[in-house]
């Protein structure tokens, strides 16, 4: 029951913690409010949630790096992948031998290996916590982009390093030769795991959906467990079920295009993984709040092994732990952007505000969720039954740099997002439109077919061939609108019609809020006529 209660009330606190971060008359990332509401829970609660260091891995990382991976734009990915590449794999090399040689030489006491673990587990950064930073300064959509694509590489990499930064500190051995085959072997497994668990398990419903019918609550749980299912199989089998799990989410994307759910399916399970994102990031981040009070609380006892007697040594550590990140992401940053995004000659905007667009890259380099899952997997002991060296110090060391890095980046994003714009990305509006027009005459075509064809085995044609007619009208007249909308509509007009629909769209909202009070209405034609208004909406809006 304890258990339960726990999670029951972490799952309060997240809730508490998005609407408070609401009504702030100033703007806090509701990640820092977690965390604030986390550390009260600590203070005002003698108990402490034990953490299993596997358990907390498997719950918590496979479905984050799942959704990561299935829903990052594939194509804007591949735009910049050059970028992204340097930043997520470069970068967190540089970022773990650098790193891990800085702390080890700042704190000799703390074994090699676990230095290197610690500087693993701080190079992935976390798009989740950055996007709620600059929640009312928007972030350049290719910024965004380049920085998803490095968090979705990044969480890998960084935590396959942490593995074997663990294996080396557990065994107390590390042989380079030894280390790049099993990477291979890791990585390689990891990824072909993933993508083949998606693929079987998408084949397997597509099958069952062919012959029995597709239930929707069924297919929103197999969804739930493939990456829960990928991240075990491959570690059965000693490969990365971090890669596996991210290869599950990229591969999930391409099995959905051959083989589509029904809508309703697609929409409910959006709408829960939606749920369960927002959950699990928001309870690692209340989790960091509830453990710092314990973890400060041994602060004098965490120091110790670094050979000071104050515990105000632990905060020059972070700060500079800090103040090393960042020197490293801003040298490489500028590096990467310089041979892609800023090599670009004349008066390009974003050449002119290159300082600031590296600076806003660099801060954006925020840790969050994945850095405390990660560091909270070091093990609780060695091999031989002693505790694993200087473990407290690396979750305070870890914890530490979090809160920080969120703190700077929400006092100095929003000042250099702030006008910032990047390389202006193609429209896809004319991608769009001329989609909508394919679909809409190869439905015209379909329904054409299914005219005569039922014309011709009924007796009455001439109704079914009116019937048909109007439908058919209706997506001429679709057609007809979008060819208007791209030859003969200013930018100006386009948004001018935008907004008259939101105006009709609030007024048929009124209006149907009226009809439910007065109950001239049932509850299944609000429920539609609502979901169609929610499109329309999106649509628009």
């Amino acid at each position: 029951m304890d258990a339960v209660s726990t999670a029951l009330f972490l799952l309060l606190a997240v809730v508490v913690s998005g609407a408070v971060a609401r009504m702030l008359p100033i703007s806090i990332p509701t990640p820092l409010v977690q965390i604030a509401l986390g550390t009260v829970i600590g203070l005002s609660n003698s108990h402490r949630v034990e953490l299993d260091p596997d358990l907390f891995l498997l719950l918590f990382l496979p479905p984050l790096l799942f959704l990561d991976g299935w829903r990052i734009p594939k194509d804007e990915l591949l735009k910049d992948l050059s970028t992204v590449v340097e930043m997520a794999l470069g970068l967190v090399l540089i970022t773990v031998l650098g790193m891990g040689l800085f702390i080890h030489w700042m704190i000799p006491q703390m074994p090699l290996a676990v230095a290197f673990a610690l500087a693993a587990v701080v190079s992935p950064t976390d798009p989740i916590a950055v996007s709620a930073i600059a929640a009312r300064v928007p972030i350049p959509k290719r910024m965004m982009h380049i920085l998803e694509g490095e968090s979705l590489l990044n969480d890998a990499s960084g935590l396959v390093c942490l593995r074997f930064a663990i294996a080396a500190a557990l065994t107390g051995t590390f042989s380079p030769s030894g280390a790049a085959v099993n990477f291979l072997w890791v990585a390689g497994a990891g990824l072909a795991i993933g993508v083949l668990v998606t693929l079987a398990v998408s084949r397997a419903k597509a099958w069952v959906t062919k012959r029995w019918g597709e239930d929707t609550g069924s297919q929103i749980l197999v969804s739930l467990l493939i990456p829960f299912g990928s991240y075990l199989l491959a570690e059965h089998i000693h490969a990365s079920g971090i890669l596996a799990a991210v290869a599950a989410g990229v591969t999930m994307t391409f099995a959905e295009i051959s083989r589509q759910a029904l809508a309703v399916t697609r929409m409910r399970r959006n709408s829960v993984w939606d749920t369960i994102q927002f959950t699990l990031n928001g309870i690692i981040f209340v989790l960091l709040g509830e453990q710092l009070p314990g973890i400060l609380s041994n602060a004098q006892e965490t120091v110790a092994p670094t050979g000071h007697g104050s515990p105000w040594w632990l905060g020059v550590y972070v700060l500079a732990i800090v103040a090393g990140l960042a020197t490293l992401r801003f040298t490489w940053v500028w590096l990467s952007l310089r041979f892609t995004i800023l090599r670009r000659r004349g008066t390009d905007p974003v050449r002119n505000a290159g300082w600031r667009l590296v600076a806003a890259t660099s801060f954006a380099g925020v840790r969050g969720a994945i850095t405390l899952a990660g560091v909270l997997t070091l093990p609780l002991t060695m091999n031989d039954g002693t505790p694993f060296p200087a473990r407290d110090l690396a979750i305070f060391l870890a914890a530490g740099v979090i809160v920080v890095s969120l703190i700077l980046a929400t006092v100095a994003l929003p000042a250099l997002l702030q006008g910032l714009t990047m390389p202006a990305e193609p429209s896809k509006q004319a991608e769009e439109d001329a989609a909508r027009t394919a679909t809409a005459e190869a439905a015209i075509r379909a329904i054409e077919r299914h005219q005569h064809a039922l014309a011709e085995r009924h007796d009455d044609p001439d109704f079914y061939v009116a019937t048909g007619t109007r439908m058919m009208d209706l997506y001429r007249e679709r057609i007809d609108a979008l060819a208007t909308k791209r030859s003969d509509l200013t930018r100006a007009e386009d948004q001018l019609m935008a907004e008259f629909r939101m105006v009709g769209i609030k007024a048929e909202r009124a209006k149907l809020l009226e009809l439910a009070r007065n109950r001239k209405i049932g509850s299944e034609t609000i429920r539609k006529l609502t979901r169609d208004l929610d499109l329309a909406e999106t649509r628009h809006g």
